[in-house]
């Protein structure tokens, strides 16, 4: 991440008057034979909602196992609700909901069973919005896992996520397979979380539009590099798209062209706004749009 980003994002923590934030990742890396999470620094202040978004294969996942201290990280430091994630996760367990893109509950269980098991491994443990969840939801408590489709698998994960006084929920593609009305009221169920100052969200999706209209600060990783990690609304104000000839664009700092789509009819470029002069056209761009335009760039 680049020094603008680490500083923008620290700094929102410290005017909204954060004592710690939910995450903190230094210099992290972690290398396979065929990939490597190259020196990721990362920040999600207290209350704040980050969508990490990539390809398939940038690093999502890796990032997300090593914050779980599933892997084993080559390097860096990783902080946790203000606790080191290798010394002190169990203690931190509590504090933390997870949702994984497999949902790894046993199949033989239903949801009534998942219950019960919860009950013994949270302490914090609320059967009655466990239930309240399935019913918004309408998880069956009586079916076997094994017999969910995998959106109502997700969704059993994400009730039993929510239902444990969780100050961190981190979520790996938590809204795939969910149908598009249920995908809005879980993010709606996201967004009510965050609402509690105490509370944020760490959450990857390829369903990018989900991370628009929910994520504070926007992560973009790239083949184990983070291109970018910036405020939503100020990535969304700084940058704009124009269809212009090619000889237009010639006519901008090329410093200000972050990315460009040539065909027989013109030009489409993403432009930092303020050094495209006067008299060109600027469109809004989305995240997505960003996101491919910077890829192909990098």
């Amino acid at each position: 991440m680049n020094a603008a980003g680490t500083m923008s994002v620290a700094s929102a923590a410290n005017a909204a008057g954060t004592n710690r934030n939910a995450i903190e990742i230094k210099d992290l890396c972690k290398s396979y034979p065929d990939f490597t999470l190259d020196h990721l620094n990362l920040t999600l202040p207290c209350g704040c909602i980050m969508g990490l978004i990539g390809e398939n294969g940038a690093g999502k996942s890796t990032t997300i196992r090593l914050i779980l201290d599933m892997i084993r990280r080559d390097a860096g430091t990783i902080t946790l609700l203000g606790r080191d994630n290798q010394e002190k996760l169990n203690a931190t367990k509590e504090d933390i909901g997870v949702v994984l893109d497999e949902v790894g509950f046993p199949e033989c269980l239903n949801a009534g069973q998942v219950n019960r098991i919860m009950k013994y491994t949270y302490k914090n443990w609320k059967e009655d919005v466990f239930f309240d969840y399935l019913k918004k939801l309408s998880v069956p408590e009586k079916k076997a896992f094994k017999d969910f489709s995998r959106g109502m698998k997700m969704k059993l994960g994400i009730a039993a996520a929510l239902s444990h006084d969780a100050k961190l929920l981190i979520l790996d593609e938590a809204t795939s397979g969910l149908d598009p009305v249920v995908r809005d009221e879980v993010v709606e169920m996201f967004s009510e979380f965050t609402r509690d100052e105490n509370h944020s969200i760490l959450m990857s999706s390829h369903i990018v539009s989900d991370l628009e209209k929910l994520c504070d600060y926007i992560a973009f990783i790239h083949k184990g590099k983070l291109l970018l990690c910036e405020e939503k609304d100020i990535l969304l104000e700084k940058y704009g798209l124009i269809h212009c000839t090619r000889e237009m664009l010639d006519g901008i700092t090329p410093s200000a062209v972050k990315g460009r789509k040539e065909s027989p009819y013109g030009v489409e470029a993403l432009v930092l706004r303020d050094a495209v002069p006067d008299g060109i056209s600027i469109s809004p761009v989305s995240i997505e749009e960003l996101f491919v335009f910077m890829v192909k760039e990098a």
